[in-house]
């Protein structure tokens, strides 16, 4: 048997199967939101019977069964996403730990949303003010992010043939020609 804190639990059975398809036919499991029945024919052709008053409730509906060649595995859907201490009771249910998405596992004795912290983080990049170079790299950045698969290949093709010196956007442009080296007016390009 297998409980988690997601949707679904799975139970099986082992060792059911003698090769014959009489035990995939002869397989019936039947589910209320309060109670799993099996009867399952065994290799000796005996039936095994299987009642269990189950904690929780399920959903019928969505509830399965498969007959393997090892195994009758049984997959009930749960009607909450709660951990079950337990499969089998009856009367009140006994700490229920509701299962919470999102939520890290930790060892620290206080717990942290880091959600919430990556969100606070993207804030204040997004609100510090750069400034020079780096504020022009920063725009060219965010311009390539943005930016569709065309301004990225001309973007590309621009600064990687003309050696560093261009940065185009235009892939009409760019994507028909070579791009020339063109340093600024008060430099001289040396290859070395």
């Amino acid at each position: 048997m297998r409980m988690g804190s997601d949707d679904t639990f799975r139970t099986w059975l082992k060792r059911c199967d003698d090769g014959e398809r009489r035990i995939r036919t002869e397989t019936r499991i039947t589910y209320t939101t309060h109670q799993l029945s099996a009867v399952v024919k065994l290799p000796s052709g005996e039936d095994f019977s299987l009642n269990m008053n189950l904690l929780h409730p399920i959903v019928p509906q969505h509830s399965t069964f498969k007959v393997l060649s090892t195994k009758v595995e049984v997959k009930m859907q749960k009607t909450e996403g709660i951990r079950w201490e337990k499969l089998e009771g009856e009367g009140q249910e006994p700490n229920v730990k509701h299962f919470i998405p999102n939520q890290y596992p930790s060892s620290s004795a206080s717990s942290r949303n880091w959600d919430k912290v990556v969100g606070d983080i993207s804030e204040e990049e997004k609100e510090k003010k750069l400034e020079g170079d780096a504020a022009l790299n920063e725009l060219f950045q965010q311009i390539y992010c943005d930016g569709t698969d065309e301004v990225k290949r001309a973007m590309n093709k621009s600064f990687m043939e003309s050696g560093g010196t261009v940065l185009s956007t235009n892939w009409t442009d760019v994507g028909k020609r070579t791009v020339e080296m063109s340093p600024p007016d008060d430099m001289e390009f040396k290859k070395y």
